[in-house]
């Protein structure tokens, strides 16, 4: 543990990325270029938020449950080293094997070779962001080893050679003719007369699945949740899916980002609370597998955890930064994000999308190469609202701009306001040459070049007519 864990380790250039090199205004353009696309996201995101609205409302204390599982995040990310050595000695002792993984090249080597030596050329996989992150399918497939995805949603963007655009719900950008297509196109054994009822459409994957669960002997999952007082991990999801990939195979192997211990049960508490009504407005998830280790005779006879960093250790370094590492996952920051309901998750060109994918993914990967996710939102502040552990996700993405690599006119122009601000003389002298600007641009006009790129994408406001100064200088004296 000590080789990595406390340093700035980060994942190779395009770990963790969907799209190359475009950047987020450019994919962003095309997305709002597909009325479908945004009709979906629409339809989806409207009907998500009203159900998590109304179960929210249920609850009077809701407010303090935010403060607490912000308060429980803070705590365990201050004391992460103390508590995962604790989660690794109380796996050990259950019968687990726990493995330290410094990067996604390590974590992909560790799991491959885990499969290799069970004589298996098939996995299950529980719906997992860790696993997207680190690109472990196609590592697996690089091996010789298919991977299975189990959840609906997964298996749909599997069977589509597509890439997830939400982390709840990755096939939200599908509607359910598309559904049919995919299946009809990639889904081996489906009925010819396959409709598009929704009800048809879950009973073709599940004819599908079924032979899978009871003939592979190897599942790969995530894990929600880890405490480390007992060595429990735990996996909410809402079709069962993920239970049998838990409970049937001979060996599983679960992949974790180290962000997601918690001291104790207690504090679990609190998040099975937060996490159901926030992601899928459901006031408890319907399956909440727990394991600790291994139980002679039942479920899985091998476990192995793979602890993954993969740049954890650097965000968590950054005192601006870090709060990301609270995320529990519930999406709820895309389904109200008014530039994520129009572009969709692929323009992020990354796993993590929407608002948390803009401040998580430039420190996981690096800023330089997720340049343009800082600007991919409107700071109206919608996300840090909803988010059920308060992370300040506006906040962040000021600082991370900071970062951003600036061009030279632009750090040229900042040095000049910045000079100009701090003399008071010279300060009213260019108020007083601002009034042009009207005879410039007006409101929805723009101005011209060089200044066209920023009124772009912008409406120049309304110049008052009088600053504040002028009517200091001209008000009535006491």
């Amino acid at each position: 543990m000590s080789t990595f864990l406390g340093m700035p380790v980060t994942a190779p250039r395009g770990v963790g990325h969907l799209r190359g090199d475009q950047s987020f205004p450019d994919a962003a353009r095309e997305a709002l270029g597909n009325a479908q696309l945004r009709r979906n996201l629409r339809h989806a995101t409207t009907t998500i938020r009203g159900k998590s609205g109304r179960v929210i409302a249920e609850l009077p204390d809701w407010q303090e449950l935010r403060d607490a599982g912000s308060a429980i995040k803070a705590d365990a990310m201050a004391r992460l080293p103390e508590l995962l050595e604790q989660l690794e000695t109380r796996v050990a002792e259950a019968g687990g094997v726990v493995h330290w993984a410094a990067d996604a090249n390590e974590a992909n080597a560790i799991v491959t070779d885990l499969v290799r030596r069970t004589g298996s050329d098939r996995v299950i996989k529980v719906k997992s962001m860790a696993t997207q992150e680190i690109g472990l399918n196609e590592a697996l497939e690089a091996a010789g080893i298919t991977p299975v995805e189990t959840d609906l949603a997964e298996l749909i963007v599997q069977l589509g050679d597509d890439k997830p655009s939400h982390i709840l719900v990755p096939a939200i950008h599908r509607n359910r003719s598309e559904i049919r297509e995919i299946f009809l196109r990639a889904m081996p054994g489906v009925d010819p007369a396959l409709t598009d009822d929704p009800p048809v459409l879950a009973a073709a994957a599940r004819r599908y699945l079924r032979e899978t669960f009871l003939s592979t002997k190897v599942a790969v999952s995530g894990a929600n949740f880890a405490i480390a007082d007992t060595g429990t991990l735990g996996v909410v999801e809402s079709e069962g899916n993920g239970r049998m990939c838990l409970t049937l195979p001979d060996t599983l192997i679960t992949v974790m980002g180290i962000e997601k211990v918690l001291p104790t049960w207690q504090d679990l508490e609190v998040f099975l609370q937060l996490l159901p009504r926030a992601s899928t407005g459901e006031r408890m998830n319907p399956y909440t597998t727990m394991w600790t280790g291994v139980t002679p005779g039942d479920g899985p006879q091998n476990f192995h955890l793979v602890l993954l960093d993969n740049g954890r250790s650097a965000v968590l370094s950054d005192p601006a930064g870090r709060s990301a590492l609270h995320c529990i996952r519930c999406s709820a920051c895309l389904n109200v994000c008014p530039v994520y309901e129009r572009t969709g998750g692929h323009s992020y060109g990354s796993v993590y999308p929407g608002p948390i994918g803009a401040v998580l993914s430039p420190q996981l990967t690096g800023v330089a190469d997720n340049a343009s996710l800082p600007y991919a939102s409107s700071l109206c502040g919608a996300c840090f609202d909803a988010c059920p552990v308060k992370i300040d996700i506006p906040s962040m993405l000021v600082h991370l701009r900071n970062k951003v690599p600036h061009g030279r006119a632009e750090r040229a122009a900042m040095a000049a306001a910045a000079y100009t601000m701090d003399r008071p003389k010279l300060y009213a002298s260019a108020q007083r040459a601002a009034k042009l600007a009207r005879i410039l641009g007006r409101r929805g006009r723009g101005l011209p070049p060089p200044l066209s790129g920023w009124t772009a994408g912008r409406d120049l406001p309304e110049f008052p007519k009088q600053t504040f100064r002028d009517w200091w200088a001209q008000r009535e004296q006491p």
